[in-house]
């Protein structure tokens, strides 16, 4: 879809931080970030709603790989997924690494994120692309 951001990253259109790229998905980390680490997996193939995606099993397979790496790489105590697809019109896997000092309590807020400096951007990235490798 031409007007859709997500479509636009993955088609290479639009820098991301990627971390995990195959054939039909995609994850990089979220530009407004709900904690350090906050990734984003999506088809490539433009879907509205997650529940649209074909291999939606294999869908949170990729998903589950980058909490992994978030618990491995950056120390998360857990990791939360969130699925809610209002925010951009493709479908997106919220991949959230949890810290007991986090912004959020049980439950993850979406309007607190971080605040994260380019250059700590690409050192989150650099982590969780070398616990993939």
């Amino acid at each position: 879809m031409k007007d859709c951001i997500f479509c636009r990253i993955a088609g290479g259109e639009i820098p991301a931080y990627k971390l995990y790229e195959d054939g039909d998905f995609m994850a990089f980390l979220d530009i407004r970030p709900l904690t350090v680490g906050n990734t984003l997996v999506i088809p490539k193939k433009h879907y509205r709603w997650v529940i649209d995606v074909p291999e939606f099993g294999r869908y949170f397979e990729v998903a589950k790989l980058m909490g992994e790496r978030a618990i491995k790489s950056l120390g998360a105590e857990w990791v939360s997924f969130l699925t809610l697809g209002f925010e951009v019109p493709h479908a997106h896997i919220r991949v959230i690494p949890r810290y007991k000092k986090d912004l959020h309590g049980t439950v993850v807020d979406i309007e607190k994120f971080e605040k994260l400096s380019e250059s700590r951007m690409q050192e989150i990235a650099s982590k969780l692309r070398e616990e993939g490798s």
